[in-house]
């Protein structure tokens, strides 16, 4: 209306149209700024902005609610992450395409670089240890988060497309671990150093600790001790082998 008001004044010549002109003074007019010619409302600046710091604020409270969720080990869904945001599920699907996507923001900044995980071995040279680090700290990192690697795995398991969704914590930790024989069995055999890595990354793995948990019943102690003598026994024997071939 007030739009609308200031437009008819400035189409009247009348004497009350001519007193409205003048009372209306440049800086007061400015206040309707966002009128179109036609009578409509333009978006300000202000408006946009408002609109920007909202979905701001939305993102945030869906990325954090998620972070809450995933340190309660708990299983974590859309849903329920909606619920903790005070959103609907349609307005957390708006902000996030899948659970994937949100879990892997979520994660970012959670987690522990492979040097500060590894940082009581640091001193170690011996690859063994610090595959045996390297591997209990993934698998007590997996079980503390375990409902949101659970909810990874299914959410990608069958869209191999989205795979790059993980966040693959197991090859920084086993290169780290590994890094000592970058100058010895990286240089003289780096095909062998590249299989051992490979072996690696399908045992030091949440999959590798559920398997045990879930389908052998044991407890996540025992998993984690199977887990951990399988990877130092394959990092030993992939160096007896690399020295029987040197010898």
């Amino acid at each position: 209306m007030v739009c609308s008001f200031v437009i008819a004044i400035s189409q009247d010549r009348g004497p009350l149209a001519r007193y409205y002109a003048s009372y209306l003074s440049l800086s007061e007019s400015t206040r309707y700024s966002g009128c179109m010619p036609n009578g409509e409302a333009t978006t300000t600046p202000q408006r946009t902005t408002g609109r920007a710091n909202q979905k701001l604020r939305t993102h945030t409270a869906i990325v954090q609610a998620a972070v809450e969720l995933m340190r309660t080990g708990r299983e974590v869904t859309m849903l329920e992450v909606a619920k903790a945001a005070l959103v609907s599920e349609a307005t957390a699907y708006r902000y996030f395409p899948d659970l994937a996507s949100l879990l892997l923001e979520a994660m970012a900044g959670q987690m522990p670089t492979p040097e500060e995980a590894l940082k009581s071995v640091a001193d170690s040279r011996d690859p063994v240890e610090r595959v045996a680090a390297a591997t209990e700290h993934l698998l007590r990192l997996v079980l503390a988060y375990q409902g949101a690697a659970r909810a990874m795995i299914a959410a990608t398991v069958t869209r191999p497309a989205t795979a790059g969704a993980r966040p693959g914590m197991r090859f920084g930790l086993i290169d780290h671990a590994l890094a000592p024989l970058a100058g010895t069995l990286g240089t003289d055999d780096p095909a062998a150093l590249a299989q051992l890595k490979n072996d690696l990354a399908v045992v030091v793995s949440a999959e590798a600790l559920f398997c045990l948990t879930d389908l052998c019943r044991l407890g996540p102690e025992d998993a984690i001790a199977s887990v951990v003598s399988t990877a130092t026994t394959l990092t030993r024997a992939a160096l007896e082998a690399t020295a029987a071939k040197a010898g």
